[in-house]
Parts: C-alpha cells; sequence; structure tokens
C-alpha cells in the first residue's frame, strides 16, 4: 500500500536588522516601511527593538524570499552608505 507524502510545510526564516551606532533611525524606519510595507508605527516599534536589544525581526517568509529581502537591505543601505546589516535566521518552534 503506498503512503501519502506528507506535505511539509517550507522552513520558515525571519529577517534580522542588525544595530549600529551610524544608521539613522529615520532610515531604518523607511527601510522597514519600503521593504515590508509596515505601516509607521510598527517599523517605528522594530527599530526601537533593533536600537535596544541590538537586533529586531522585520519579517519571517522561506528561505528564499527572506533571502532575497535581507540582501535588498543591505543593497539599499550600501546605495545610502549606511552600514546596516541584515542576515536570515530560521524560526525555531
Amino acid at each position: 500500500l503506498e503512503q501519502e507524502p506528507q506535505v511539509k510545510e517550507p522552513p520558515m526564516y525571519q529577517v534580522l536588522l542588525l544595530n549600529d551606532d551610524y544608521t539613522p533611525m529615520e532610515f531604518v524606519v523607511y527601510v522597514l516601511q519600503h521593504i515590508f510595507n509596515h505601516e509607521h508605527e510598527k517599523a517605528t516599534q522594530i527599530m526601537m527593538a533593533v536600537h535596544s536589544r541590538g537586533k529586531g525581526v522585520c519579517g519571517i517568509f522561506p528561505k528564499e524570499i527572506a533571502e532575497m529581502k535581507s540582501h535588498e537591505i543591505i543593497t539599499m543601505a550600501q546605495a545610502h552608505e549606511h552600514p546596516l546589516i541584515s542576515e536570515i535566521e530560521p524560526l525555531t518552534d
């Protein structure tokens, strides 16, 4: 008897922003609004988390999308000459 293959959800990744002492807070909010479509208030909350805890979660996505968004942040930051860094990490249950 053939068993139905188990449909597994793709592993999800969180896109993180890391704190630095140079990138303006307004730019971080701008990035969060433009790349993740967060409302200004939500973007400000995430930016404050990055500022106070050293990192903040921008959003949770399948790996390819998370990688793309993380790359987008870094590219945008470099274009504006900010040292802002983003990384992704697997979401742990």
